[in-house]
């Protein structure tokens, strides 16, 4: 059987494949990762996994593909990847103190087969001080990451109170959900 090809450039997702024992080659997609406008936030990750995961596939036709995208959810609003250091320290403000949404939409391709579906799971943030977040924001790499932030690095850490669902879907990457629909495919 051909070797899974991961369509992300995520050194998490990298990581969370190697920890499950999952034999994978990267293959970065070039794709618009911009939504049909009215899209639900909820879909916008599904949609996005798809196009990445197709963009792939026409290059590598007969391979496994597998493609996933996470967003942040704060009620309605997207917070993808803050395009600056400003930008990261006000979504890490607003997710302070409150419930947030991790949705990450999965696409498997083989042989004709699509399986795409996503996980959300829930965050709750513990307020956070002003000089944490800086902290944060200043000593850790917030702009590759949905909602300006890392489950497994300082604030979170430090900062998360709970979670509701799929630790690792946080990450980037629900695992327990791919594994099995892997071997199906």
């Amino acid at each position: 059987m051909n070797k899974l090809i991961l369509a992300s450039g995520s050194p998490r997702r990298k990581q969370l494949l190697e920890q499950a024992h999952i034999s994978f080659e990267v293959v970065v997609p070039d794709v618009d990762e911009t939504n049909p406008p009215g899209m639900p936030g909820v879909e916008v990750p599904e949609f996005l996994a798809r196009k990445k995961a197709q963009a792939v596939a026409e290059h590598f036709p007969g391979r496994r593909i597998l493609a996933a995208d996470t967003i942040v959810l704060l009620g309605n609003e997207i917070l993808g990847k803050p395009a600056d250091l400003a930008e990261a320290k006000t979504m890490l403000a607003k997710l302070s103190g409150r419930m947030h949404r991790v949705v990450t939409g999965v696409c498997l391709l083989a042989e004709g087969q699509e399986c795409s579906f996503s996980e959300t799971t829930e965050v709750y943030f513990r307020p956070l001080l002003e000089q944490q977040i800086a902290a944060y924001v200043e000593q850790y790499q917030p702009l590759d990451k949905a909602g300006s932030y890392a489950i497994q690095e300082y604030i979170g850490i430090i900062g998360i109170e709970k979670i509701v669902g799929d630790y690792y879907n946080v990450m980037g990457l629900p695992v327990g959900l791919i594994v099995p629909k892997l071997s199906g495919l």
